[in-house]
């Protein structure tokens, strides 16, 4: 499999693509009003605290509240204020364990108190953001988590010998009150590199704890890097083919930071000069301005129709065009595993999350049942966020969920439209002009004026004025009335207005 990030930078934001076999399965946008804040360390205050709901809400300085959740508290929430070199050398494990053994969240969490609160997850819709006090700094090949003394190492990381070999350097290079946590890339590498890694972390905390003493909650003590560089950090692996970018600025801080972490992979960065614009050249705009289609053509003929909503994503599974040479079970499971693929890549380019719920085209067979549940595990292992795959029911539904840790791409690139907010529904003409006749009802019982001039859309103009007996000579010989008509073409779908007969005082509607 080939892979490959393209990065297209504007004034007005940067896009980057992850492209798995020349097709888009990842899409990130940052702009300057919509920074990426997943990862950032703020100095809350504690605003409030609701035992019923297990929650606590954590003013750090944004329009909305961030969301604390009880499990998200460690005992060792307040550690973070305590005197580093003098007050924590009695805290042994011993004391940590016993201590997350009586600790009592709602009890020990007080209103306007100081607490250190990482964002897991960006604010969506009217949510503010989800914070937890596990705050963890990630680097290149470990992330450092302070007063966490404990070592994990990357569960990619399948050999036994690897891990331990791991964790014996971890042991070696960690300095007490700190965890470590080993990442995939750090696989096969060296000491000194991990060390080196490690040594940037703690001199980073070593600023921030300076922040944490000195600054006025709320305020942000650490700031992660900006979304091109993070996803460089994280995603930029030895499996990654190539880094094209087609900004020299963005170009040169890349390989700035790649010459620092892994400088055998700065190669693999290119510049992008050709005149035809990056994301047309690597056929990636097309799938973008596909993404807002709810129907999703497969090779084979078939299609799948996805339709998010509040609750939950739900997805269905149809054959379409596909008639295939074979009985109907084997053209059902041919479609099934291509539409299982096409699941995947979607719900990671959309970036769906939550409750998703898919309805494949029945099959009868148990072990085709199995295979399809194989083949969704399978495509699913390559994405990045946590999933969880529960068999098919007996309803021939799959329900899975997945982490979503910042909104959809599609609610950044796009606009709720202004017309039929959001539900994809416009009123049709007769449920316009039905409006129309209960506004002049109510307009007759209040005895006004027996000439109006109506203001509606085009097409409203020509369905009122279609025909010999007009439905506009039919209301005004209904209601007695003189209506003029003016096409408006000002007017959105569904509205009208009404003014008196000079076409000047416009009445209410």
């Amino acid at each position: 499999m080939t892979k490959e990030i393209i990065i297209n930078s504007t004034n007005e934001e940067t896009r980057i693509a992850i492209l798995e076999d020349s097709k888009l399965v990842e899409l990130f946008v940052e702009r300057p009003e919509y920074e990426r804040m997943v990862g950032d360390i703020y100095k809350g205050k504690v605003s409030r605290v609701l035992p019923g709901m297990q929650a606590a809400f954590i003013n750090i300085g944004q329009e909305q509240n961030a969301f604390l959740h009880f499990s998200d508290v460690s005992a060792s929430y307040q550690d973070y204020f305590i005197d580093y070199e003098e007050d924590m050398d009695d805290h042994d494990h011993t004391e940590t364990a016993r201590r997350e053994k009586s600790f009592d969240v709602a009890r020990t969490l007080k209103k306007d108190q100081d607490i250190l609160v990482q964002i897991i997850k960006e604010p969506i819709s009217t949510k503010g953001c989800r914070v937890t006090t596990e705050v963890a700094l990630p680097g290149r090949f470990v992330v450092l988590v302070p007063y966490k003394q404990q070592i994990g190492v990357s569960r990619k990381i399948s050999d036994h010998k690897e891990r331990q070999r791991l964790k014996n350097i971890a042991r070696q290079i960690l300095p007490k009150h700190f965890g470590l946590i080993i990442r995939t890339v750090a696989e096969g590498k060296e000491e000194k590199i991990i060390r080196k890694d490690l040594n940037a972390l703690l001199a980073t905390w070593k600023k921030m704890e300076k922040k944490i003493k000195e600054d006025q909650a709320p305020a942000l003590v650490y700031k992660d890097m900006a979304m091109a560089s993070s996803i460089i950090r994280d995603l930029f692996t030895a499996d990654v083919d190539k880094v094209v970018v087609d900004s020299r600025k963005l170009k040169r801080e890349i390989e700035s930071y790649v010459k620092y972490v892994a400088p055998q992979m700065t190669h693999k960065i290119t510049y992008y000069s050709e005149k035809v614009p990056i994301f047309d050249q690597y056929k990636i705009e097309k799938e973008i301005e596909n993404m807002g289609n709810s129907r999703v053509w497969l090779k084979s003929g078939g299609y799948i129709i996805i339709e998010p909503t509040e609750a939950l994503v739900s997805i269905d599974v149809n054959s379409g065009k596909f008639i295939g040479k074979k009985d109907h079970e084997s053209n059902s499971l041919k479609t099934n595993l291509e539409a299982a693929r096409e699941i995947s890549r979607q719900a990671r380019l959309r970036d769906l999350g939550g409750l998703i719920v898919i309805d494949f085209i029945d099959l009868r067979d148990e072990t085709n049942k199995k295979k399809i549940y194989s083949e969704l595990k399978k495509e699913f292992a390559k994405d990045r966020s946590i999933t969880k795959i529960e068999g098919i029911s007996r309803f021939g539904l799959i329900e899975m969920t997945r982490q979503r840790v910042r909104p959809s791409v599609l609610y950044t690139i796009n606009d709720t439209c202004p017309t039929c907010n959001g539900t994809g529904l416009v009123p049709t003409l007769n449920t316009i002009v039905s409006a129309i006749e209960r506004w002049i009802q109510r307009y007759r019982v209040s005895r006004g004026d027996r000439r109006i001039t109506l203001h509606v859309t085009p097409d409203v103009f020509n369905y009122l004025n279609k025909g010999r007996y007009s439905r506009r000579l039919k209301l005004m010989w209904k209601y007695w009335m003189k209506i003029r008509l003016v096409k408006d073409k000002q007017l959105k779908i569904g509205q009208f207005a009404v003014y008196d007969r000079t076409d000047k005082k416009k009445l209410d509607v």
